[in-house]
Order: structure tokens, then C-alpha cells, then sequence
């Protein structure tokens, strides 16, 4: 019995299903969620904020002392540098605003994720220092988008969907002139690493570094950040080890090594 046709029959239908696997796969993961939320924002972006006004700038990657930071969309204007972090996720959402990481539950399953209010701190942080901006005229906002909802009370600056436009549009007073918005525009533009594949790969292995040390360090008393190992440099305690909070000094939480 013949059973070539039959045989190209069935390769014809693998060679159909293998693409629609693959990209049911690719739509499964956290790269391309992320995708999705970052097209939302700049869409939502675009189409209800005045351009005229409100200067989008999109995937930035900028340098820091000890690699790099991305950040998925700034915002200038002359009410301020709006940093936006997004999070395309769904289930019920746990977190505090000082809590190291947040929950996420869908059913019975939980998992945890880095707070994004302190994730987006080092965002505001290096573009603090890169254009010389002061806490009033910078603005942190965290966009959850997808089928999501907050379990417990969160801060005004985490927000659904297009909530962060309302927010934006809720600052009316100047913090800029138009020389300085133009000026901060074209500083963001020159000073951030070129977009490509190499510099997201580069600071992917970056991001895996800094998560692999934190699971290897102890989370803060107080605040509930990384903790750096440090040494007395005053005092009876010269040169004695103890662990002390990495967002000193903002937080003071020390831990003592016991000899």
C-alpha cells in the first residue's frame, strides 16, 4: 500500500500548525507581554496628549555606574518629566508602596514581582542626575494594562489603563520653560544607548546579575531593599562588618553581624 499521499497530507498540516504554534508560544511570554503593554501607553500616548505640549519618548536604555537602566516611556513637558514603568498583567494585584515585591494571584497560583515603584526609582534617579531635574519636577507613575485588579490600596501614581493620562493632565502647574523641555528632549535623545538588540541583551544579563545577587543578600528590617554588606569607618566598631540598607539614607536599617 501506497502511503505517500497520506504521509504528504499529514507534513502539510505539521508544516501548518508548527508556525501557529511558535507564535502562540511567543505570545505566552513576558517579552512579548511587555510588547503589548509598552504599545498600549504609546498609543493611549499619542492619541489623547497634545503633542504640541507633551513629548513622548519611548524605550529608553540609559547608562549607569554599574551597567544600565530601561525605561519604557518618558514624557516631557513644561509640567514636568512624567516616567512612566508599565505592566501588562493580569489576576489580583497585592502590594504596598514600601513592600520589596508585590503579588500576583490568578486562582489558587501566586507569584511574586519586583515592586515597580521601586523599580521605577532608579529610573527617576538616573534622570535626575543626567539632567539635572529636582523631586518637583520629576513624576514616578506605574500603568498596570490587561485584565488586572489592586486587592489593596494603592498609591494615586499606580494606575489602569489610560488612568495615567488623567493623571498627567492633573498637573497644571509649570515646572519648565520651553527652552528647558527642548533641552531635556534632546538630552534624553543624546544620552541614551543606542536601540538595538545587542544594548536590550546587554542589559537583560545586567537585569539577571542584579537579581541574582539580591537573592543571594538579606531583605531590609524596615523597608524590606537589598541590603549591602558594609564596614564601620567611626566609632568603638572601626572595620566591623554589618548589613545596611541599600537605599541609605533614605532608609537607615542596619543589621549587626553577630562574631
Amino acid at each position: 500500500m501506497d502511503f505517500t499521499p497520506m504521509t504528504n497530507q499529514v507534513m502539510g498540516i505539521l508544516w501548518f500548525l508548527i508556525p501557529i504554534f511558535i507564535i502562540l508560544t511567543i505570545v505566552k511570554t513576558a517579552w512579548f507581554k511587555g510588547l503589548v503593554g509598552e504599545f498600549i501607553v504609546n498609543v493611549s500616548s499619542n492619541f489623547f496628549l497634545d503633542k504640541e505640549i507633551y513629548h513622548l519618548v519611548k524605550n529608553v536604555t540609559l547608562p549607569t555606574e554599574d551597567g544600565s537602566t530601561q525605561i519604557d516611556h518618558i514624557i516631557v513637558s513644561k509640567f514636568g518629566v512624567f516616567v512612566i514603568e508599565t505592566k501588562n498583567m493580569k489576576g489580583w494585584i497585592f502590594g504596598s508602596p514600601h513592600q520589596k515585591t508585590w503579588t500576583q494571584k490568578i486562582y489558587k497560583h501566586s507569584s511574586k514581582f519586583q515592586n515597580p515603584l521601586h523599580q521605577n526609582y532608579k529610573h527617576i534617579k538616573t534622570l535626575e542626575s543626567l539632567l539635572g531635574l529636582n523631586e518637583q519636577q520629576i513624576h514616578s507613575m506605574i500603568v498596570f494594562v490587561g485584565d488586572s485588579t489592586f486587592k489593596t490600596k494603592m498609591p494615586e501614581n499606580v494606575t489602569y489603563g489610560r488612568g495615567y493620562i488623567r493623571l498627567i493632565k492633573s498637573k497644571l502647574q509649570p515646572v519648565l520653560s520651553a527652552a528647558e523641555v527642548k533641552e531635556i528632549t534632546n538630552k534624553i535623545q543624546s544620552g541614551r544607548l543606542t536601540a538595538s538588540f545587542k544594548t536590550n541583551r546587554e542589559h537583560v544579563a545586567h537585569v539577571k546579575n542584579i537579581v541574582a545577587k539580591k537573592e543571594n543578600s538579606k531583605p531590609c528590617p524596615k523597608c524590606g531593599s537589598s541590603m549591602i554588606l558594609r564596614t564601620t569607618k567611626k566609632g568603638d566598631n572601626v572595620g566591623k562588618k554589618f548589613w545596611g540598607c541599600s537605599s541609605f539614607p533614605k532608609c537607615r536599617g542596619i543589621v549587626n553581624i553577630a562574631p
